[in-house]
């Protein structure tokens, strides 16, 4: 039965690892969804394509990868302006980590870079939703490929009002166990410093905190106030340098 004119409908069909493959939607099927009142469009990919990917998460030796993602940061999740940050204060410059830690080659590329820099001992790997969900994943699922077993917990800011009430989700653990905080980008501190207490009231050892970026506003001294030992990839230093030097190039 043809659909009436109210209810016709668009479908975007993601012709970009079809492109890449050579490969087309047929114009049997193109038929078939016009004849339905269904009008298929081409959607592309409006984010940079890393190429290599496979060496990068395999044997590319990690100042290549590091270089990759701090590229990747400069071009999709550094941006310039007057911002309101979620600690309160205003900034000339916003850092959205989750245009990199969401991108389908640059978060596999996170989780190689965060897999060095944790502690021996680490058994899982935390942080407090939303930004650090995708990073917390990548590093469990990049070790998992890597031969080390890292536990991926969520933190939530408030326990859900349902069911066990938690804050933590995912597999328990024996008590003790040592667990890292991975956080996207770090400010004041506070906000990795709360998924720290929440593990720690939970029975956890937490003695590490890893941000992709810091921005040099406090949250190092908070974290050695506060017996952490904090790691970053890149400090807002490396990304305000690469940027200047990137947009100079073009």
């Amino acid at each position: 039965m043809p659909i009436p004119p109210s209810l016709r409908v668009n479908l975007c069909i993601n012709h970009y690892d079809m492109q890449r493959s050579g490969r087309s939607p047929s114009s049997q099927v193109s038929a078939c969804f016009e004849n339905l009142g269904i009008l298929l469009l081409p959607m592309t990919a409006s984010f940079p394509d890393i190429q290599n990917i496979h060496s990068l998460l395999t044997d590319a030796p990690i100042e290549v990868v590091r270089q990759t993602v701090l590229d990747l940061f400069c071009q999709v999740a550094y941006k310039e302006g007057d911002f309101l940050l979620s600690s309160g204060q205003r900034s000339t410059y916003y850092i959205n980590g989750k245009q990199v830690t969401l991108h389908p080659q640059g978060g596999a590329l996170i989780g190689r870079l965060v897999l060095p820099l944790l502690a021996d001992d680490v058994k899982a790997v935390a942080g407090l939703t939303l930004g650090a969900d995708p990073i917390v994943t990548a590093a469990s699922v990049v070790g998992a490929y890597e031969g080390r077993s890292l536990t991926a917990l969520i933190i939530r800011k408030e326990a859900k009002g349902h069911g066990t009430q938690a804050y933590i989700e995912g597999p328990q653990l024996l008590p003790d166990t040592p667990v890292a905080v991975l956080e996207d980008v770090v400010t004041t501190g506070q906000s990795a410093l709360k998924a720290v207490n929440r593990l720690r009231e939970a029975g956890y050892r937490v003695n590490q905190v890893i941000a992709l970026v810091d921005r040099l506003q406090g949250g190092a001294e908070l974290y050695q106030e506060a017996g952490l030992e904090f790691k970053a990839m890149f400090s807002i230093t490396d990304l305000q340098t690469r940027w200047r030097e990137m947009n100079q190039a073009n």
